[in-house]
């Protein structure tokens, strides 16, 4: 059985120094790999993690986000998640993260309340 893929597609924003990392995929161990080097790559002020096409997300790939909120925290830049369906928004509950992020429902409206 072939393991499945994350893709990360790195988009401007309507807003200037604000990226979109457009994920597609389960976010698992297996593909956080991905995800992290996106994120490293990137160096807006502020990024919004589009999870909208992501069905499932495992402990690592949760790890992967905490750990990318906290870097980015940690060098004075922004990071949000959009599109968080209701599996993986159980997940941020379950463990208790959801206060982390500043999560919104669609990109439009992230976008405004980043402003």
């Amino acid at each position: 059985m072939a393991q499945e893929q994350l893709r990360v597609e790195n988009t401007a924003s309507a807003r200037d120094g604000l990226r979109v990392l457009r994920c597609q995929g389960p976010l698992t161990m297996g593909t956080v790999f991905t995800l992290q080097g996106a994120v490293r790559s990137e160096n807006a002020a502020t990024v919004i993690i589009d999870l909208g096409e992501v069905p499932y997300i495992d402990s690592a790939g949760l790890g992967s986000l905490v750990h990318a909120y906290l870097s980015y925290q940690k060098a004075g830049r922004r990071l949000a998640l959009v599109g968080v369906n209701e599996r993986a928004s159980a997940l941020l509950q379950m463990t208790n993260v959801e206060h982390l992020f500043p999560i919104f429902p669609s990109l439009g409206e992230a976008e405004r309340g980043l402003a």
